[in-house]
């Protein structure tokens, strides 16, 4: 089967997104498909992925206030795709490239188009929530129809469209077992406790809520210590919010396996993100053996269970108390391990052909 990935938003620092095409596509490949990764550039570039895959970079508009993030124009990306001939598409956008569903069908081109996030969620975030939910009330409709298949990684993420009546798919993503593992931790010299919090440091990430929660958790007398793991464009603003408190500030980590030993390190992860449609973060600490505290209004709530981390409230007071919760659990570390292990790529890659294959 020859299938053609199209995805906005990935770049050289992109997070979860990028990590869940690049494992999609892998698999794919290991189990005999041929696989072409369509992808923002700044000019037209090809080349192959150690895993197999074609990659080709198509000339995109950079997008400002984002560190750097391009969007692909829809009318470059459909020429390349009538090009190298396809028998169906996997899109991972939800705006700009969404009506390449609609232009796939006219020329016999299955398509099948992934939720990587709640668009009502987005849209909340700069328009009253009413008119959030209508906009993307009528966005949703229009991308089903265009696409012979819709799929959402999490309930939280199918909720927007069971409420328009579209039948999504439901395919949880995977994480990598191999690298984020338990071995990778390193024991802790000092007595202090270890926080860490991993993701782009964006609006939408919250991560003032983590810094928040170490001030509360130092003001109670527990000595503790934040790593801030990622950059982005509210670095500035959490440096200065966290002046006079033990966080670290590492930028943007390249190295997944420096990543891997970060979070492996830590006694608790955290995941403020209130608007998460997974939460791979999250799931690549307790696959480290490190429990997590995330956003209960997130879809991370669906994969952090009581006895490998906590669901809070969306404050630092409330990410403060679930932390002290999470350092008194019995037997943490190795919950969160054999909970990440229900969440293993290959399975995630087999549910995907599954629901490709139907759409041809």
């Amino acid at each position: 089967m020859r299938i053609v990935q199209v995805a906005n938003f990935y770049g050289p620092r992109s997070g979860g997104l990028r990590t869940a095409v690049d494992h999609l596509g892998a698999g794919y490949v290991a189990r005999g498909h041929r696989v072409t990764l369509i992808v923002p550039g700044t000019s037209y570039a090809e080349s192959t992925t150690a895993t197999g895959v074609r990659r080709i970079e198509v000339p995109s508009s950079g997008l400002p206030f984002t560190g750097g993030y391009r969007v692909a124009r829809p009318g470059t990306t459909a020429e390349v795709i009538a090009e190298i001939g396809a028998d169906v598409l996997e899109v991972s956008d939800r705006l700009t490239l969404r009506g390449l569903g609609a232009w796939a069908r006219d020329r016999g081109i299955r398509s099948v188009m992934i939720s990587h996030e709640r668009l009502d969620r987005l849209l909340g975030q700069v328009m009253p929530g009413v008119v959030a939910r209508r906009v993307a009330d009528a966005a949703n409709r229009r991308s089903a129809a265009g696409h012979d298949a819709v799929v959402c990684t999490t309930e939280f993420a199918q909720r927007e469209f069971d409420r328009i009546a579209v039948d999504a798919r439901r395919v949880a993503l995977g994480v990598d077992l191999d690298l984020f593992h338990p071995r990778r931790r390193r024991r802790n010299e000092g007595r202090h406790v270890r926080l860490v919090h991993c993701g782009r440091l964006s609006v939408e990430k919250h991560a003032e809520r983590s810094i928040d929660a170490l001030a509360q958790l130092r003001r109670g007398g527990l000595d503790a210590e934040l790593t801030v793991v990622g950059d982005g464009p509210r670095r500035g603003a959490l440096e200065r919010r966290a002046a006079g408190l033990p966080v670290h500030f590492t930028g943007f980590v390249g190295d997944r396996l420096r990543v891997a030993r970060l979070l492996a390190g830590a006694d608790v992860a955290l995941a403020p993100g209130p608007h998460e449609t997974f939460g791979l973060a999250a799931l690549e600490a307790l696959a480290s053996g490190t429990p997590a505290v995330v956003s209960g209004t997130s879809a991370s709530a669906e994969i952090v269970t009581p006895a490998c981390g906590a669901a809070v409230g969306n404050t630092g007071r409330e990410f403060a108390e679930g932390i002290a919760r999470v350092l008194d659990l019995s037997g943490g570390r190795v919950t969160a391990r054999t909970r990440a292990e229900e969440f293993a790529w290959p399975v995630a890659v087999d549910a995907m052909l599954g629901v490709l294959t139907e759409a041809t």
